[in-house]
């Protein structure tokens, strides 16, 4: 060796920080930080171990992973930091099971690491280095911590979520949303179609036109968004009004307006996109419930039921005998009150069924559900004496918007209250659906079950 030549700087034990602390303290001080020189471990029971060590990392490694098995985890390491005053730190040892560990096959032993008592997310390890390369670290401190920060990743992950429980609890009725939707498909063409049936504004405005008449009719609807949906379908000819390339980006423009367009596969297939339309609405007010209940001695229910142009369900009529089970349950005064105000019942489920329309088809006729189907159901419930849980449009938007702790202090109400439950507000003005605001909260907040109360009749 040349006398000449520089001596070798001398290895010393460093800490290496493998995972932060979730308040980033290794940056502060409160924690060790990477760079800084070991000068003292006591592991265990074992007698305090001092600088130098023997083999550097590899043999503190190895003292970790048998004091790690005789279950002694406790370990105290008095570090130093420059020129300043020694730093010391309680850690345990845990095994390393991170991806880095796993990639040293040719390791039969697990290696081991140590975890910080005040926050077990701090992990260090140590790591051989010249004490140049450490000083340099911790001159390097603020720069290193700039790095970290903008590099630092966020973390994702999947949680688990009670939904079964979440939906019994929180829903109106369990297990069915309050959202109400109706699809409008493309008009159905034909080669002497007019080109305006394959405008998307076409689907649109039938779907305001629904929406419109509903509400003129006197459905307490509200409009809530609407969207387009892509349907796949085999075309053939020149049914489709515009063809996309699929080597070409300036095609898109011709079909940012039209319900139908194709395209051809791989194969040569003529494949078609109708664009459909789905509108989202609510009640005004939202829903509130009727429990119907049935006597022995009832041979009718006392109401009928009709169905709309737009394909709403709604109360027809009532009968005026006051020993009916719409008589008792307060249906037929909500109906008279109703009629009074020019204002309709309109059923949106029946025995938590939604019944109102969701689907008008290419020939333009509405899906819906039956009256006579309905009726005989009705007339079941009679026969068998189950009662009949029937959900009604509400006009009212204050009782729709209510929080649902006010609501469930109403339903704490004593059942024999002369308050009576729900009323049909009389102002015409108040009806302005193109400005209102709905509010979808349930009328029964953490509620297993609906509670019902008898409506005061006056007298007739």
């Amino acid at each position: 060796m040349d006398p000449t030549s520089p001596k070798p700087a001398a290895v010393v034990l460093s800490v290496e920080c493998l995972r932060g602390s979730c308040t980033a303290d290794e940056w502060t001080g409160g924690l060790l930080q990477t760079g800084d020189i070991v000068e003292e471990l006591t592991v265990g029971n074992s007698p305090s171990l001092r600088a130098p060590f023997k083999k550097g990392a590899a043999g503190v490694q190895k003292v970790l992973r048998r004091s790690y098995e005789r279950n002694e985890t406790f370990v105290l390491v008095r570090v130093r930091r420059g020129t300043g005053r020694p730093a010391e730190l309680q850690a345990c040892i845990v095994p390393d099971d991170s991806a880095a560990a796993a990639k040293k096959k040719k390791k039969k032993k697990k290696q081991c690491e140590l975890r910080a008592i005040s926050d077990p997310n701090y992990a260090f390890g140590f790591y051989d280095r010249t004490e140049t390369d450490c000083l340099r670290l911790q001159a390097s401190r603020n720069t290193r911590m700039l790095n970290e920060l903008y590099s630092a990743p966020l973390q994702d992950g999947y949680v688990s979520y009670s939904w079964e429980r979440k939906m019994q609890e929180t829903l109106l009725v369990p297990n069915s949303s309050c959202f109400l939707c109706i699809l409008f498909l493309l008009q159905g063409s034909d080669q002497d179609a007019s080109p305006c049936d394959n405008d998307l504004e076409n689907t649109l405005s039938r779907a305001n036109g629904w929406l419109q008449a509903s509400q003129a009719s006197g459905v307490p609807l509200v409009f809530m968004n609407i969207q387009t949906e892509s349907l796949l379908t085999k075309i053939s000819g020149g049914a489709a009004s515009s063809k996309v390339n699929s080597g070409s980006l300036s095609d898109m423009s011709n079909i940012a307006t039209t319900s139908l367009y194709g395209f051809e596969d791989y194969h040569g297939v003529d494949i078609g996109v109708a664009r459909a339309v789905r509108l989202w609405h609510a009640p005004l007010g939202g829903e509130f419930v009727i429990e119907i209940k049935i006597k022995d001695c009832d041979i009718k229910l006392g109401f009928a039921l009709s169905r709309m142009e737009e394909g709403f369900i709604y109360i027809s009529s009532v009968d005026e005998d006051e020993d009916t089970p719409s008589t008792r349950s307060g249906l037929s005064h909500l109906y008279r009150e109703a009629k009074s105000s020019a204002r309709l019942l309109v059923i949106s489920r029946i025995s938590n069924q939604k019944v109102h329309p969701w689907l008008v088809s290419s020939t333009g006729a509405i899906r819906c559900y039956d009256t006579i189907s309905l009726s005989h159901k009705l007339s079941l419930h009679r026969r068998a004496k189950v009662p009949i849980i029937v959900h009604l449009f509400s006009w009212d938007k204050e009782r729709g918007g209510s929080s649902s702790s006010s609501l469930k202090t109403n339903l704490s109400r004593p059942l024999n209250s002369t308050e009576p439950d729900i009323s049909l507000a009389r102002d015409q003005d108040e009806y302005q659906v193109l400005q209102a605001i709905p509010s979808l909260q349930r009328d029964a907040a953490a509620e297993l079950s609906f509670r019902f109360r008898d409506f005061s009749i006056p007298d007739i």
